[in-house]
């Protein structure tokens, strides 16, 4: 502990929590008081003795991270940085709590308030993000010694335990031992509904020692206790639970350690008598300056922290290098590419796009020191790994492989917390089909704006065998349903080379390759020095003349579109094909752009998957060559023959058009 951590007033600062907490939440008539009361206690403890961060300098890169899983309980992140300092969060953004326009909303948002580390509110999905976090520490560790030093400390609930992306989240991090990894788990036995025993018989404490965390217990309105596991945890080399065991809606002496308090007002009444339990003789909203000063000393020993960080930074040979991670240039891969474009113009591969993305992935690895890659258990079919990427194990942290396991939700969180924590650029794979595993994370990516890549093989009935099961028929409109998600279906290896500069340039949105098992033809025969990938949809075959009817598919449908364009060229019709390899960036196009594209002729789109979400380029009386159910078992061809999906029926339904 550090000699000026200030301890004598740190049940005055808890109930400081508290009483911002009750008042904000009653002025909103809405919100959820339980949780800050309850975990008021440790809450202080652990940013008053341990956690080391700077309101000035909220992005700096050895910050203590705070994850608060419980993202309900959302006013005590908002009380803790209004008393620590930060420059947007003053007390007119604590009065206005869950009001339009400002920071202070209903769960904590990434970017919309200073140290708010992560979008929190679907339970569960802070904790496995955190896991991700403390990842990307220990992968920066290892690359640059103690300038990547700290701690990610999460406070989850109940509910997050119980949410089945809890046990994927400490399962993967009891297994890599990410030690500096600690949850405060706000053991109150409090749900919606009741008390736990209403839905659970689990042993939450036996459940993480059985995968490998270090386990304690504590009264968590104890100070000194929560203090001492604190410090016992942080000398522990795996990851610690510790469980702290609260009285929700601690201070409301009415009602206090009820399902009551969990998310509603305490009433006026109920107020009155909460300060005069608590001895808090101040107005709603009024803190005093001893409390402002007791909370500012904590701060001040981040700032020092940082201070002396950059005096590291600035001397150690490791510098350079962690800024290359920091600042993330593309400009290397860039060059990269342009060369591997031209070669696969000259080349003309003949590969799936699975496949071709591993190739792509070969240039971006190889150039780029902070990418990470990784699957769910499928890397041989995903082939995300790429030469001389080691793995990483519990001892060794220097690789730049993760074998995530069978986890999908828990990979796609661990990546999200990867790429919040501004080291990394992470990448990892599965089946298209288990995108739905994963979409509470693909969606919190898009809400966050995270760059996070999601690298989704076997995109279509073209995977044959495997059947139904396995054929996402449905799953490209539903994740073109996500706001701020770019789906990227490309059609041969250039397609897929472009793809790759497109999610590594990302910046604010998260980027999802849907890839091919089955070979595909090189369509694109040129390497232009524009990225015509990144307009979303460019004409890949124009007519001789007006056209009669425009193609437009996206992925391994192209080459489909292209030979049915050569069917309907016998019988004199002229077609063009429009290869669409995202609708999301075709709809940022210019307008003129778009109908250049589109023209004006009839139009038929095709695509192994159903119509919905086809209206960004088919209007009401154009025409779709698609599925419009399951799939079934069998090989391949014999799958695209069966449903229809062929040139001579794409030309058909081109001529019924006509």
């Amino acid at each position: 502990m550090d000699a000026n951590t200030q301890t004598i007033d740190e049940r005055h600062m808890a109930n400081a929590i508290r009483a911002l907490a009750m008042d904000a939440v009653q002025a909103a008539n809405s919100g959820h008081p339980g949780m800050p009361m309850g975990m008021a206690d440790v809450a202080t403890v652990l940013f008053n003795r341990f956690l080391n961060l700077d309101p000035a300098a909220p992005d700096w890169a050895n910050r203590d991270r705070f994850v608060l899983s419980t993202g309900h309980g959302s006013m005590l992140l908002y009380a803790i940085n209004h008393l620590l300092g930060y420059d947007d969060m003053g007390m007119d953004q604590i009065r206005n709590f869950r009001q339009l326009g400002y920071r202070t909303a209903g769960h904590p948002e990434y970017g919309h308030a200073k140290g708010v580390e992560v979008t929190t509110g679907p339970l569960g999905q802070g904790l496995a993000t955190a896991v991700g976090m403390a990842l990307s520490e220990r992968l920066g560790h290892a690359r640059f010694g103690d300038l990547i030093d700290h701690y990610v400390y999460t406070i989850a609930g109940d509910g997050c335990l119980m949410e089945g992306v809890s046990h994927e989240a400490i399962d993967l991090a009891g297994h890599l031992k990410l030690g500096h990894l600690i949850v405060l788990w706000d053991d109150n036995r409090i749900t919606i509904d009741g008390d736990t025993n209403l839905s659970t018989s689990t042993d939450q404490q036996a459940r993480f020692a059985a995968s490998g965390w270090h386990v304690l217990s504590v009264d968590g309105h104890g100070l000194e206790q929560i203090a001492q596991a604190l410090e016992t945890a942080r000398d522990d080399p795996r990851p610690s639970l510790i469980a702290c065991r609260t009285l929700i809606g601690f201070g409301a002496p009415n009602k206090q350690g009820g399902h009551d308090v969990h998310g509603a007002p305490l009433g006026d009444a109920e107020i009155v008598a909460a300060r005069a339990y608590l001895g808090w003789n101040h107005p709603p909203f009024e803190i005093p300056d001893d409390v402002y000063d007791a909370w500012r000393k904590a701060a001040a020993r981040g700032a020092d922290a940082r201070k002396d960080w950059n005096v590291a930074l600035a001397a150690s040979p490791k510098g350079d290098a962690l800024q290359v991670h920091l600042r993330a240039d593309m400009a290397p891969l860039n060059r990269a590419m342009a060369d591997y474009k031209a070669k696969l113009a000259a080349d003309l591969p003949k590969v799936a796009t699975r496949k071709a993305s591993q190739m792509a992935l070969e240039v971006v690895n190889s150039t780029l020191p902070f990418t990470i890659g990784g699957s769910a258990d499928l890397t041989g079919s995903n082939l995300t790994q790429t030469k001389d990427m080691a793995a990483v194990n519990a001892a060794d942290f220097s690789g730049r492989y993760i074998n995530y396991g069978i986890r999908e939700f828990g990979m796609s969180a661990a990546m999200n917390g990867l790429s919040l924590a501004g080291l990394f650029k992470p990448y990892g794979g599965t089946f298209l089909v288990f995108a739905d595993y994963a979409r509470p994370a693909i969606r919190l990516a898009a809400l966050m704006g995270l760059p996070t890549i999601f690298v989704m093989t076997h995109d279509s009935i073209g995977l044959g065998e495997d059947g139904p099961t396995h054929q996402p028929v449905e799953t490209l409109a539903s994740l073109r349903a996500i706001p701020n998600l770019t789906v990227l279906r490309p059609c041969d290896a250039m397609e897929t080379a472009e793809a790759w500069e497109i999610a590594m340039a990302s910046k604010s949105t998260p980027v999802l390759l849907a890839l091919s098992r089955q070979g595909l033809p090189a369509l694109r025969k040129t390497a232009e020095a524009e990225n015509l990938s990144a307009r979303g949809g460019y004409v890949l075959r124009e007519t001789d003349g007006a056209r009669d009817v425009t193609l437009i598919a996206t992925g391994s449908e192209v080459e489909i579109a292209m030979k049915a364009a050569d069917v309907l060229a016998k019988d004199g019709i002229r077609a063009a094909v429009v290869s669409a390899p995202s609708f999301e960036l075709f709809r940022e196009q210019p307008d003129a752009y778009r109908a250049d594209v589109l023209g004006t002729a009839p139009r038929i789109g095709v695509e192994a998957a159903i119509r919905m979400g086809w209206d960004a380029v088919l209007r009401t009386d154009d025409g779709f060559v698609g599925m419009t159910g399951f799939g079934a078992s069998a090989p391949a061809d014999a799958l695209y023959q069966h449903f229809g999906i062929t040139p001579d029926v794409v030309a058909t339904a081109a001529k019924a058009l006509l």
